[in-house]
């Protein structure tokens, strides 16, 4: 059996400056930003798309199932590269492909060309988790890991603010062409910036010939693909995406629906529970210090979440008193979110952290692919409460999900 805290013994040095650490965790944030960017560069701008190319919204829907289907697939296979040729190089590639996706999209003539370039998208927005993860596994110092988890969380977060604050205005403005070429120039910026601090992303020799013994044979080995826990994991962040994408897609707009909220309150829902994930991820981290409790840190604060979600169901209330209720289910959210990606580095055996985190966060993308087709027919059908009582099965099930990976996991450690 695979060492499953095996990651937690690479080598780091015992003394690690904060600002080493800083600038390490500063950049893999700022390219993670740009991840979560790419996803709703589309988005935001599907009236104006609708009108331009003559197409309904399900067919623009469709872009994002693309999208999501082709970044699924990259981003487990991607994990393979990032062990064999390190993060840096994996990292470029995926940074300047979304720039290439964002100026493909401003220069489309046809829905066809749209969807093939959200291809190029998907192929880059793939590549982020299993480079991050190895980067900040491999970079930062452990006592530090949980607020880098944290930042890591926020600067996704913001990501997906930032998409409609930058790309509705600049539409409105000027055009949606303009729109995205600014998105476009955005991801090449931050390639630039994160070329030029290259040699802050190498990593140490040591850990990268850790096990040197062993490492031809993990490197070309699918035994990582043996460990339940790594599956529980999977399982785990496909059931986390189907609750972000109900949260994201259909939630504010049910809950509407359900509490007569004004239109102009429902955009505030979602603003609302971003910005309470957010400071809850700030939060999470300084309790991610101790990775003994990661377990319960995610049951705990999921649990808070479901139960904002039932209440949101099956009560009633005054319209501003929403906002509140989406953002105290942001603030368990992001909570949980350092102990979260803890779950997995503990469950990631020596040098096979890119294949892992892969492996797993391909289970985000299945999620929000396959999420909206089964709620868009609740909502198309009127059954709000439904859609809301789903997302509350969705967060027990998150519940149930985070203790069946510590169970799987404790027993492989007696096992092993």
């Amino acid at each position: 059996m695979a060492n499953m805290n095996s990651s937690n013994t690479l080598p780091q040095p015992s003394v690690v400056p904060l600002r080493v650490d800083a600038q390490v965790i500063g950049l893999v944030g700022m390219a993670h930003l740009i991840s979560h960017f790419s996803q709703l560069l589309l988005a935001p701008l599907f009236p104006w798309l609708k009108a331009e190319f003559n197409v309904s919204y399900a067919q623009l829907g469709f872009l994002m199932t693309v999208f999501f289907v082709v970044s699924c697939a990259v981003q487990a296979a991607s994990g393979f590269v990032v062990d064999k040729l390190g993060p840096r190089p994996v990292l470029f590639v995926g940074l300047g492909l979304i720039g290439v996706a964002a100026f493909g999209y401003a220069m489309s003539t046809s829905y066809w060309m749209l969807a093939g370039v959200a291809v190029i998208g998907g192929v880059g927005n793939g590549v982020f988790h299993p480079v991050n993860y190895t980067l900040l596994n491999r970079k930062v110092s452990s006592k530090r890991l949980g607020h880098a988890y944290s930042v890591h969380g926020i600067t996704g977060s913001l990501g997906w603010a930032l998409a409609p604050a930058m790309l509705v205005p600049l539409a409105l403005g000027f055009s949606w062409r303009v729109a995205l070429m600014a998105a476009g120039t955005l991801a090449f910026v931050v390639l630039a910036v994160v070329l030029l601090n290259r040699d802050k992303l190498a990593l140490p020799v040591a850990a990268a010939n850790n096990n040197n013994n062993n490492k031809a044979v993990q490197d070309s080995s699918l035994g990582f693909l043996k460990i339940p826990a790594v599956w529980m994991c999977f399982t785990f962040f496909f059931w986390y995406a189907a609750v972000l994408s109900v949260i994201q897609t259909f939630a504010p707009e049910a809950a509407r629906q359900l509490h007569d909220v004004p239109l102009s309150l429902v955009a505030i829902c979602l603003s609302v529970y971003m910005l309470g994930s957010a400071s809850g991820m700030v939060l999470g981290g300084f309790l991610a210090a101790d990775s003994t409790r990661c377990e319960r840190i995610v049951c705990m604060s999921f649990a808070v979440a479901a139960l904002m979600a039932l209440l949101l169901a099956l009560g009633q209330y005054p319209a501003w008193l929403v906002p509140v209720l989406f953002g105290v289910m942001g603030i368990a959210s992001g909570v949980a979110g350092p102990s979260r990606d803890l779950l997995v580095k503990q469950s990631t055996p020596d040098n096979a952290t890119g294949r892992v985190y892969g492996v797993v966060y391909a289970g985000l993308d299945i999620g929000q692919a396959v999420t909206p087709l089964v709620f868009g027919l609740l909502m198309d059908h009127g059954q709000y409460m439904q859609v809301l009582l789903g997302l509350v099965v969705l967060q027990c099930v998150l519940v149930f999900s985070a203790l069946n990976v510590r169970k799987v996991r404790r027993v492989a450690l007696v096992a092993g």
